[in-house]
């Protein structure tokens, strides 16, 4: 009888802990379940599951009461699972073995327990009062006898029921927190791919606003070149003319030294008027260009940037807010070097955010007053003014 009692033992179904009832449902994992209650673990684990007309329209997943072995199904439910004949075969032999036995149990006599007070006297009835099992004398005559009992055999079904159900649901609220720690685990990871994502975002906004700044300090800083570059050129070409003029000037000065010397009267008269319409000629500097005052100056390209500084400090994220406001009074989102800012969502706990754009011009450029002009754009040097 004790290989049939172990043999019971592994016919005992591990959520309703009766034998296996037909039909048996085998698990991917191998063990082993009633249909009926592998059914009832499935429906509290997937308690929000799709049904149409009481069919099962998706899959749905539960974990083995045995292994903790995740269990996924496919739209068939646990109808899609394989049936153990093996087990329900021996299930037969085993309850044929049982019938065709004319012997009674006479261990599981010797299982009950005795009551503790009266050592002689089996457990038979159960104390509904204190919820506990006791005996009849404890019950006609001992400390029960004015309590309320009832048949142990009826509380014993009653309670298998219970623990049965208690143990299902706690099978299945443990199935429903590992599936809201897979939830949190996925969020978490939903969570830093998105901030990546964002990330980059922010990144790629930052740099178009470096490129339109290193474009606009390209343009700012060839402009100033240019004017430099036209201005020393003019001032070097000036700088030669007053060169040759002062060599002329000295040739002039040693050959009117050279005729001071002549001492022949006629060759000194005969050679000073030509001399002295040189010195004339060559004492006025009235073909000359002259430069004007403050022509060095370049204080015209002076540059403030504080109204621009101060709306690169304001750069942040758009509020939802913001973003409403922005598209009803533009009717279109504000726009960085021609293309619309990248709006990314990352969920439901992730806010909607760009990068806003500097509001006004990267820079700004003002001519101070009294200054003269580049002689490209204008001729500062038309009236020649007395003096270098």
């Amino acid at each position: 009888m004790n290989s049939m009692e172990n043999l019971e033992k592994q016919l005992i179904c591990p959520i309703c802990l009766e034998m296996f009832t037909k039909p048996v449902v085998i698990l991917p994992c191998q063990h082993n379940l009633c249909r009926k209650c592998a059914n009832d673990i499935f429906q509290a684990s997937n308690p929000y599951l799709p049904t149409r007309s009481g069919s099962l329209t998706s899959g749905g997943r539960f974990r083995c009461p045995s292994c903790r072995h995740e269990v996924v199904l496919d739209r068939h439910g646990v109808y899609g699972l394989q049936r153990n004949l093996l087990v329900e075969n021996i299930i037969d032999m085993f309850k044929q073995e049982s019938s065709s036995s004319s012997k009674p149990t006479p261990e599981r006599k010797d299982e009950t327990p005795m009551c503790e007070v009266h050592e002689e006297e089996k457990i038979n009835i159960y104390c509904v009062t204190h919820g506990t099992p006791t005996c009849s004398m404890c019950k006609v005559f001992g400390a029960h006898k004015d309590c309320e009992v009832s048949p142990i055999s009826s509380i014993y079904q009653t309670k298998k029921t219970e623990l049965s159900d208690g143990i299902a649901m706690m099978v299945g609220n443990n199935d429903r927190m590992q599936g809201i720690v897979s939830q949190l685990e996925e969020t978490c990871r939903a969570i830093e791919e998105n901030s990546r994502r964002q990330k980059t975002l922010v990144c790629e906004k930052f740099d178009q606003l470096y490129s339109i700044l290193e474009e606009k300090k390209r343009e700012m800083s060839q402009k100033v070149t240019a004017e430099q570059e036209e201005k020393v050129n003019y001032i070097q070409g000036l700088t030669k003319k007053y060169g040759d003029h002062l060599d002329e000037s000295c040739k002039i000065v040693e050959l009117g030294i050279q005729t001071m010397e002549e001492p022949e009267v006629a060759l000194f008269l005969q050679n000073t008027k030509p001399l002295l319409k040189k010195i004339s000629e060559a004492s006025s500097a009235a073909h000359l260009d002259k430069v004007e005052r403050g022509y060095e100056n370049m204080d015209h390209y002076s540059v403030d940037f504080k109204r621009e500084g101060k709306a690169l400090r304001t750069i942040d994220f758009i509020k939802d807010d913001e973003d409403d406001d922005d598209e009803d009074e533009d009717g279109e989102a504000d726009v960085v070097d021609g293309e619309e800012p990248h709006a990314v969502s990352g969920g439901s706990a992730v806010t909607t955010a760009s990068v806003q754009p500097p509001p006004a011009p990267a820079q700004q450029i003002s001519s101070s007053p009294n200054t003269a002009k580049s002689p490209a754009s204008t001729q500062p040097l038309t009236t020649p003014k007395p003096g270098v």
